[in-house]
């Protein structure tokens, strides 16, 4: 095995340990301790909060900025798409030549996204008094880990594997933990609007 790869799968078993440590601690932590009288159940709550409540009519700050959005959407979309075609990689399946071409064609466009959503950080001047080091490095990171991908489909490199190991290693530490914490705010979400008995909305 080559040292790039043994380097790539070593820092993927401490970011899936971090992760996992993450998902414990907040397990452990419990329920919500809310001590209001409950007026609604939690569960369709919960489940509004993961599927209605995420529609882009349901939010602000989405609906308002739909380019944003869909940009949003298609990067992580890329995410899923890279780190799916990470585990490829790492199992050595082939793909044919079309094939590579079609998948590092979507993994441009939806680097370019990230790039888009990078570069109005940057010149907005609302987004970038609220922004901090993390939102760039997760960015730059996040987006080099998908145009890499989409060069190592035409073009393999044992630079790509350099680049998913400084993403894993810098995943559990910066903002882009919310792989994991995602799923604790939804759940709070709709526990708190569920008990209240907001969620899921009345017709």
């Amino acid at each position: 095995m080559s040292w790039y790869i043994a380097m790539s799968l070593a820092s993927f078993a401490i970011c899936l340990t971090a992760c996992l440590y993450h998902a414990i601690r907040i397990i452990s932590l419990g329920k919500p301790n809310d001590f209001s009288e409950p007026s609604g159940n939690v569960g369709p709550g919960v489940a509004y909060s993961f599927t209605g409540a995420m529609s882009p009519k349901k939010k602000e700050s989405a609906f308002l900025h739909l380019p944003t959005y869909t940009a949003g959407v298609i990067f992580h979309l890329g995410t899923f798409l890279s780190i799916l075609l990470f585990f490829c990689i790492l199992l050595d399946l082939q793909f044919s030549g079309g094939l590579s071409a079609i998948l590092s064609t979507l993994l441009v466009l939806s680097g370019f996204c990230g790039l888009g959503i990078l570069t109005k950080r940057v010149v907005k001047k609302e987004l970038h008094s609220l922004s901090n080091p993390d939102d760039y490095i997760s960015n730059i990171l996040v987006t080099g880990f998908q145009l890499a991908t989409s060069v190592y489909m035409i073009y393999p490199s044992f630079v790509y594997f350099i680049l998913v190991s400084a993403l894993m290693l810098y995943l559990p530490t910066g903002k882009l933990k919310h792989t994991v914490y995602f799923f604790a705010a939804r759940y709070h979400l709709g526990f708190f609007y569920g008990r209240r008995n907001v969620w899921p909305p009345k017709n």
